[in-house]
């Protein structure tokens, strides 16, 4: 071959990684030069024409390539398809050839030459390669360089060729750039070229250049940089294809890709070059960080080549990152923690160096090391042969993740938490490491980032559901349990071990030796006293008196050691189950989170550790019922509620699997009854919540629903009252959503409920009214149509009876007002029937009185201390009599009250009867306009008729009930007030509670009653000595702010100054009932906002913690913490009783609100609008508050105001400089 090209690798590789298309190929066939610059002559005819004649050459004889005209020619070829260097983005200079031009950005070189042209060098490198392994071992070196010459010439090619395949792929499918002229041929291309796949094609030369690189490369390229600049070749187009994610995906590809890199570091040098493209392809490319982990973990086990990966890790150790960016730290913490997972043995030999990247600011690479630790562990631990050496590791590793759990991020701490969760589950426990990060988990428990809280339940859950302690007596861990094991087993060690004056054999030794003079023990005395002597000849019945007391004393130090043993595991058990008590509690308040699947963990934590039966579960699960109230914009609360419900049918619905039909009901139904025992009325509020939407969902069977009607009305065999009390409460929830429930049943109510069990049992009396007032459901619930009962009924005979029955029990105040409350809802007429009960009522209290209607005073000349003279039946007698008049006007107050609701819904029923019959009336006629006017004007003066019926309602409420002549109600009025006026002579407590809370309600009914009244009952919440009289009136009062407004707005100074009443429950009484006033509206704000400012600082934690609820509410309106903190301050800072860390707190607390408001309105504002207003409320506040600088008396008035001046962006220089200058500045100058 004449024309034989004359190839210089080194030359073609600089104008290849310079610009492609700057190769020279001067020997192309004439008519592809001449395409240069006339594009339409390129076309795919001439294309095929040239590629087929190379082809059929090649074919015949693989050295054919290295002619001039065939190779120049595929260059030429390559040149017009596009080809990305990622070495170089921007060109040097541009080329004379419009084609060549234009082939940097769009293909010119159709996808069925491209693949021609790439099978083409594939197959003929690999007809090369044959021919290569023949030739290779022989010594003739002109042959051997003739094939090197033919092997630069594929390999070049071929990079070529993948870098114009792989842009091919990359592509998005386009137009391509026209030419002059347009080319609309061009832009036609058919389906089967766009869907070129050229995955095979690529495979088959990543084989083929591993096969030449298992060839013995070093006699052909006598120099290393020769057989480098060679090797690179291939190792440049396995990373090039590495580069693209989809071909990455593809594992085929992949692992062609690793074998090419693995052969090329293992036995052609290539070490140093892999670590260089290694952390490039980590810094550049994210989806490279665990391909490249793989690679080095092939790299060390297939090709025995672990060096690259100490190299790489060195590197990384000392590696340090720009502070902005954040893409290389989370791909080279990818790639450490990937590494871990497959090799942690070689992660292991640079720990000590990696350990350093702890310190890094990055929290990315903190959080990496952080699992490489676990992945370190979690290999140390299930290795199955365990040293000291290995031991020593372990401890190590833990001793490092439990400092990371007091990492500065969130992020890291959360990272350790999770990896202690993965260490959970190894077989082989560390009892004494896991308690640790128990304690440390229950610590988390109150740190304040959300994630890891939710974590470090997650971990106590886990460390519940894998706990060690399970190999002796099962997995429960009740602490009462527990310590009786402990208490039995250190009785028995006690019981073992000898008394504390006895002497085992080496003690009788030692005795011996003790007991010899000190001044024998010369040399000669020794040599004389013990050579001489012989051992002492022992019978045999000796002998055998030694051999048992030795065994008895070995067995017994033997089972000495194994109790010892046994109460150390004891001992670690109850640290776990005291660690999950404390941390119980934590939870417990974690329930109340915003962030909602922290709420969720908490739930599943308190399921878990039921499943233990660790004591505290039943206190969360109890608490967990008030979820059922969550509300959520998204569906986060809907989640919540959710979860509650699959949880508790967890809990208590789920039967065991071999349970039947009539076992499975009997299991719920013990279950829902036993949720009703020790239940306060809030979690039964949220339990009848709960049950009713399980009701409604179909979650509750109708066997279920007979069970426990069978609990209730079971008479034969006795039964505890607990049981039937929740039988009924828990069917009263569920006719809250199905009233029919307890429609068939009214019979085994009146029989049990309101028959002797019930009087017997005030309680199940109680339950049973309520049970029958959801009969006909009131509110959203009530029907439209509701079938009211006949006085004469035998529920209503037995609920009038039911009050009127005598007790000397406080459980008849709930009978007697839900039996009250069960009779306005089911009958047609309750007023009547009310009528009747308080007539019988009366006329029982005052037959049993003497005819003064005055409870009689104590005879005031008797002397109190002579309790002994006064005969025991009088004082029983008044107390009696007392207790009958209390219960008296406990049914009036109540009777008043549920009489004004009857009055409201009647006229909303008829209200809503008129609309119906408008609807069905027929239009009339419409009449002449004069006649319409006339009428209109009639309808004006008169009214219409919803107003005469609304008018004859309000008449009736504030003339006739109280006041009228006929009423039966009026005769009470001056009897209650008579009584609570006269605290001396009805001096009973009881009498005085009652006739108070009678008094308040009958104010809610007229405003003439409560406008007389109003002063006495302000008088009783002020110098009543009972506490709940007192809160009593505070309630009473809200009640009468919503009825009265104009009445009481006057006088909410009393009801603010309970706020500092000295009793609990009064004054978190009065902060909910003026939260929901002001909230509300419904009285106006004077200043005394200071007073609830200083509840933020209440020892009592609900008060605390209402207060804040309260302010948190009240920010959400306009303004109204700007405009009322001037007067908070000043409340705030002149009490003497409020220490200064104290205030502090709160007004940094206040002060937040105000930029809150501010961030909340830029949403809705203009951003520039939104600045205005936020400084003009900050240099407002600060120029009120600066005013009092010159005015404070003293230095800690003003520090208060100048701590205050700091928490607001005023940016008033003026008032910056008054607060530099100090106190003592401001006293001279004042």
């Amino acid at each position: 071959m004449d024309d034989r090209v004359n190839f210089d690798l080194n030359d073609s590789l600089k104008y290849y990684l310079s610009d492609p298309v700057t190769v020279p190929t001067p020997e192309a066939v004439p008519a592809l030069l001449d395409c240069e610059n006339d594009l339409e002559s390129l076309t795919s005819a001439l294309i095929n024409e040239v590629l087929n004649r190379i082809v059929d050459s090649v074919a015949e004889n693989t050295e054919a390539i290295a002619t001039s005209s065939s190779f120049d020619s595929l260059q030429f070829l390559l040149k017009c398809a596009p080809t990305c260097s990622r070495f170089q983005k921007d060109f040097a200079s541009e080329p004379d050839s419009e084609l060549f031009l234009l082939s940097r950005s769009a293909s010119y070189l159709p996808p069925h030459a491209l693949s021609k042209i790439f099978d083409l060098v594939v197959s003929g490198l690999s007809s090369e390669n044959d021919i290569l392994s023949t030739d290779i071992d022989g010594d003739d070196q002109e042959i051997v360089q003739h094939h090197r010459n033919l092997l630069e010439i594929y390999g070049f090619l071929l990079q070529w060729c993948v870098a114009a395949v792989e842009t091919k792929a990359a592509e998005k499918p386009a137009p391509p750039a026209k030419g002059r002229g347009g080319k609309a041929s061009k832009a036609k291309s058919n389906k089967r070229e766009d869907s070129w796949d050229s995955s095979t094609q690529l495979l088959a030369a990543l084989d083929t250049m591993s096969k030449v690189l298992r060839q013995k490369l070093s006699k052909i390229f006598l120099t290393t940089s020769e057989r480098d600049t060679f090797v690179n070749l291939f190792t440049r187009s396995a990373y090039l294809v590495l580069e693209s994610e989809q071909r990455v995906k593809n594992k085929e590809v992949r692992m062609h890709a690793f074998r090419v890199l693995c052969l090329a570091v293992k036995h052609h040098g290539h070490a140093f070059g892999a670590q260089t493209s290694i952390i490039q392809n980590l810094s550049y490319f994210e989806h490279l960080s665990e391909p490249m982990a793989e690679f080095l973990h092939i790299l060390s086990e297939q090709f025995d080549y672990p060096q690259l990966v100490d190299e790489i890790l060195r590197e990384l150790s000392g590696k340090e990152f720009n502070s902005n960016d954040n893409k290389g730290p989370k791909s080279v913490s990818s790639f450490m923690i990937k590494l871990s997972e497959l090799a942690p043995r070689l992660v292991m030999k640079q720990m000590t160096l990696l350990v350093k990247q702890l310190d890094s600011e990055s929290y990315t690479l903190r959080c990496a090391i952080i699992e490489v630790c676990g992945n370190l562990l979690v290999d140390l631990i299930n290795q199955e042969e365990q040293s000291e050496n290995l031991e020593i590791q372990i401890n190590a590793f833990f001793d490092l993740l439990e400092e990371r759990f007091l990492d500065l991020n969130p992020y890291c701490r959360c990272r350790a938490i999770q990896v202690c969760i993965r260490l959970c589950d190894l077989e082989m426990k560390h009892p004494q490491r896991r308690l640790r990060i128990a304690e440390l988990a229950a610590r988390s428990l109150e740190d304040k980032s959300s994630n890891v809280r939710k974590n470090a339940i997650k971990l106590l859950g886990r460390m519940v559901s894998t706990h060690p302690f399970g190999g002796i007596h099962g997995g429960q861990l009740s602490l009462k349990e527990w310590n009786n094991r402990l208490q039995v087993a250190e009785a028995e060690l006690a019981a073992l071990k000898p008394p504390a004056g006895s002497q085992g054999l080496t003690d009788k030794r030692s005795a011996a030796d003790t007991s010899v003079d000190e001044s024998l023990l010369d040399d000669v005395t020794e040599m004389e006293a013990v050579s001489p002597k012989r051992p002492i000849q022992m019978g045999e019945e000796d002998k055998v008196l030694a051999l048992q007391r030795a065994a008895e004393e070995a067995a017994t130090s033997q089972a000495i050691e194994q109790l010892q043993r046994v109460k150390k595991y004891y001992t670690d058990a109850l640290n776990f189950i005291e660690i999950l008590h404390r941390a119980s509690s934590i939870i417990c308040q974690l329930l109340s989170s915003k962030n909602k699947s922290e709420v969720i963990e908490a739930m599943d934590f308190f399921v878990i550790i039921d499943a233990y039966k660790v004591e505290v579960a039943m206190t969360g699960i109890r608490r967990m019922l008030r979820l059922i109230w969550t509300k959520g914009n998204s569906d986060e609360g809907k989640g919540v509620q959710t979860h509650l419900v699959e949880c508790y049918k967890g809990l208590f619905f789920d039967a065991p699997d071999q349970f039947n039909e009539n076992d499975t009901a009997n299991y719920i139904g013990r279950n829902m009854i036993s949720l009703t025992f020790g239940a306060t009325p809030a979690e039964l509020t949220s339990l009848e919540q709960l049950l009713s939407n399980m009701m409604e969902a179909g979650h509750i069977s109708d066997l279920v629903v007979s069970k426990l009607w069978q609990v209730y009305g079971v008479q034969k065999k006795e039964i505890s009252k607990s049981q039937r009390r929740g039988a009924i409460i828990v069917l009263g929830m569920l006719a809250l959503a199905n009233p029919d429930t307890v429609v068939k049943e009214m019979e085994t109510m009146l029989r049990i409920g309101l028959g002797p069990l019930g009087r017997a049992d005030l309680i199940l009396a109680k339950y049973t009214c309520i049970a029958l007032r959801r009969i006909n459901p009131a509110g959203r619930k009530a029907r439209e149509s509701t079938a009211k009962l006949s006085n004469d009924h035998a529920i209503l005979v037995k609920l009038a009876a039911i009050t009127e029955i005598v007790s000397d029990s406080k459980e008849w105040f709930g009978v007697a007002e839900q039996a009250i409350g069960a009779i306005y809802a089911l009958s047609k007429h309750p007023d009547t029937l009310c009528s009747d009960i308080l007539r019988r009522k009366t006329k029982s209290v005052f037959s049993q009185r003497p005819s003064s209607s005055r409870e009689e005073p104590p005879d005031t000349e008797e002397d109190p201390n002579s309790i002994d003279e006064q005969p025991c039946e009088a004082s029983d007698s008044k107390n009696r009599r007392a207790l009958v008049l209390s219960q008296l006007l406990f049914i009036v107050g109540h009777v008043a009250i549920k009489q004004i609701v009857h009055l409201e819904l009647c006229e909303l029923e008829f209200k809503r009867r008129k609309a119906e019959n408008d609807k069905v009336k027929p239009p009339e006629a419409s009449p002449s306009k004069a006649g319409s006017a006339a009428q209109d004007e009639l309808d004006l003066i008169g009214g219409t008729t919803e107003d005469d019926f609304t008018e004859a309602m309000s008449h009736i409420r504030e003339r006739e009930l109280l006041y009228g002549e006929n009423s039966l109600l009026a005769d009470f009025g001056p009897l209650v007030s008579e009584i609570c006026s006269n605290n001396t002579a009805y001096k009973n407590r009881d009498l005085q509670a009652a006739a108070t809370l009678c008094m308040a309600k009958l104010m809610c009914v007229s405003s003439k009653y409560c406008e007389e009244n109003l002063p006495l009952l302000i008088t009783i919440m002020e110098r009543s000595k009972d506490p709940v009289t007192r809160s009593n009136a505070v309630i009473a009062l809200g009640d009468m702010a919503v009825c009265f407004n104009h009445l009481i707005d006057e006088n909410t100074d009393f009801l603010y100054r309970r706020l500092n009443d000295d009793d609990i429950s009064v004054k978190r009484t009065c902060l909910m009932t003026l939260t929901f006033l002001i909230l509300a509206g419904q009285v106006k704000v004077k200043g005394q906002l200071g007073e609830m400012a200083k509840c933020l600082e209440h020892s009592d934690k609900r008060i605390a913690d209402l207060s804040r609820m309260f302010f948190t509410e009240l920010s959400t309106k306009d303004n109204a913490v700007y405009n009322h903190f001037v007067d908070m301050f000043s409340l705030l800072s002149a009490e003497k009783d409020l220490e200064e860390n104290a205030l502090r707190r709160i007004i940094k607390f206040l002060a937040s609100f105000i930029e809150k408001v501010s961030s909340l309105r830029q949403a809705v504002t203009l951003k520039h609008t939104l600045i205005m207003t936020q400084d003009k409320h900050a240099k407002q506040l600060a120029d009120k508050l600066a005013a009092r600088l010159a005015r404070c008396d003293n230095e800690r008035q003003w520090n208060d105001v100048a701590y205050a001046l700091s928490l607001l962006q005023h940016k008033n220089e003026e008032i910056q400089k008054t607060v530099n200058a100090g106190y003592r500045m401001v006293q001279a100058s004042a």
